[in-house]
């Protein structure tokens, strides 16, 4: 192969049948943007059963896309750093691993270097001829948790797919204002804001986004949750139940004011005045592994300032006398 390019060889599945070739591509490559992957079908890098072909060509199911992508895209400008990272998975074709809060996943405006990508690059020097560095989905920078990195492009194809086709499970764990009476499913589309281009919003005109959540634990004005997703919208879980009127506590966005429980003890008072992330952790992660194809199923604990969270909640409810 060509230094100066990487090949990506894709099949069609049956979920994607009858869609554009470059809505397709983007659902497949979600690493590169749908005008980036237009662009390069109009240039010819792309073939469709050795055919070129238009953006707007419907794809069906089973068919054989050739993608040719310039190496220095593939890579970016984004440099190896020696950032240490908690490996909770590892073998020649997967790394799942444990990102902390407060680290960028790619690099983009205002954050140049210093993410995950720029670790991962580190860690492993192979990873630049895979698209982002493996990274197949995104938490973040405030979310904690597990996050799946393919180590080849044969890896990234079959992950991708997985996420695409809704197979790959990933369940979280939040801190939410206000006390539920159950769980529940909030299926409401999600957009772009259209006058805040950093916030999402539930829109008529949105993609489709389904959020699962169940209760955990209630206290007196919060209620602990599991959190499972079918779509992986930006900012999905933050916004939906923030729509719902249960924002995460300590979410900068879509939380909304901080405000004091009633009767809440001083110690309550500064632990939720001190969390300053959104109380939000990818706790278990699901998927086939691309080459063997059995079930890989792992967790992560919560980390501690999330500990520390929950045992301020359960220390007042238990001073108010109230059952936990």
């Amino acid at each position: 192969m060509n230094a100066e390019f990487q090949v990506i060889d894709l099949e069609i599945p049956a979920e994607l049948a009858g869609k554009r070739l470059d809505s397709a591509l983007a659902r497949l490559l979600p690493a590169h943007s749908r005008t980036r992957i237009k662009g390069w079908i109009d240039a010819g890098e792309v073939q469709v059963g050795r055919q070129r072909c238009k953006p707007s060509d419907l794809v069906d199911a089973g068919a054989r896309v050739n993608v040719r992508i310039a190496a220095a895209t593939a890579r970016g400008a984004v440099l190896p750093e020696d950032i240490e990272l908690a490996v909770v998975f590892e073998d020649r074709d997967v790394r799942v691993i444990d990102k902390p809060a407060g680290l960028v996943v790619h690099p983009g405006a205002g954050n140049p270097g210093h993410t995950l990508q720029n670790a991962l690059l580190g860690l492993d020097a192979a990873l630049a001829a895979v698209p982002r560095a493996g990274i197949i989905h995104r938490l973040d920078k405030d979310t904690s948790g597990l996050l799946m990195v393919a180590r080849t492009p044969a890896a990234h194809t079959a992950l991708t797919r997985q996420l695409a086709a809704r197979t790959v499970a990933r369940e979280y764990q939040a801190v939410c204002t206000g006390v539920m009476t159950g769980g529940g499913t909030i299926s409401q589309p999600i957009g772009r804001h259209r006058s805040d281009r950093l916030r999402m919003a539930v829109r008529e005109d949105g993609r489709v986004a389904v959020t699962h959540y169940r209760v955990l634990e209630r206290f007196a004005a919060h209620t602990h949750v599991s959190v499972r997703l079918e779509t992986g919208r930006t900012h999905q879980i933050r916004l939906h139940m923030s729509h719902s009127r249960y924002p995460i506590v300590g979410d900068p966005v879509y939380g909304g004011r901080l405000t004091r429980p009633r009767g809440a003890s001083a110690e309550l008072v500064a632990a939720l005045a001190g969390f300053r992330r959104q109380a939000l952790h990818a706790a278990s992660l699901a998927f086939d592994h691309p080459r063997t194809g059995k079930r890989i199923t792992l967790s992560s604990p919560l980390p501690p300032d999330l500990r520390g969270l929950l045992a301020a909640l359960r220390k007042d409810l238990k001073a108010r006398g109230e059952p936990d």
